[in-house]
């Protein structure tokens, strides 16, 4: 999964895009301006956004993206005193809110939430035959015994799993997994991934669509 982080304070913006890297892809800008350019060129799950930003201010970046029917989850960060900016980014369209400072594993666990409702899925875990698959911690098993995944290996299930049913695009799983700051990308990357997850999981969970990408059948 792939969210961007819009945060202003160097500091707390690297630990946290640090910290947030655990569980997710992270694009972290630091002014709402450059948070609208990479949402015109990104598909992210979530939005981590700071109110106080220089500039255009989170609760007004919240209400110029809901103008333009942008569905996409937002988690936003106030200060302990600033009731009146929770209330206006709650009422413009944000969906939670977090008070500085927070700890990470709660940061983590909201974040996971909102991805989850957004995809409709009201239990937090993902079964898929005898493969269970929980986002919250990214915890995999097969018939009841645990499986460990690499976290690109991880971070594709999530992917293919959250979209069970459908055909995810090849370019789409590349876009989840590797961020800005990633290294460069090789080209057979995905398959080599997947090839991995067949043999851990079971060939028959992941099934190719031949020029498209790869799909996991509810």
């Amino acid at each position: 999964m792939r969210i961007l982080l819009v945060e202003d304070d160097f500091n707390l913006g690297r630990a946290t895009a640090e910290g947030l890297k655990e569980q997710f892809a992270v694009d972290w800008v630091q002014s709402a301006e450059d948070a609208d350019d990479a949402l015109q060129t990104v598909q992210y799950e979530l939005i981590v956004l700071d109110v106080m930003l220089p500039g255009m201010s989170g609760v007004e970046f919240v209400k110029s993206i809901r103008k333009t029917g942008h569905q996409i989850p937002v988690l936003m960060l106030t200060a302990r005193d600033a009731l009146r900016h929770k209330v206006e980014g709650l009422n413009t369209g944000a969906d939670d809110y977090l008070v500085k400072p927070f700890e990470l594993d709660e940061l983590l666990a909201r974040c996971m939430a909102l991805v989850r409702r957004s995809k409709g899925q009201a239990s937090p875990v993902i079964q898929v035959g005898d493969i269970s698959y929980e986002p919250s911690t990214c915890h995999v098993e097969k018939n009841g015994s645990p499986v460990i995944l690499s976290s690109r290996e991880r971070s594709i299930l999530d992917c293919l799993m959250r979209s069970k049913g459908h055909i995810v695009p090849k370019e789409r799983i590349m876009e989840s997994i590797y961020d800005w700051s990633s290294e460069q990308v090789e080209s057979n990357t995905v398959e080599v991934h997947i090839s991995a997850l067949r043999r851990k999981l079971g060939k028959e969970l992941i099934r190719t669509i031949r020029g498209v990408g790869y799909m996991i059948a509810a």
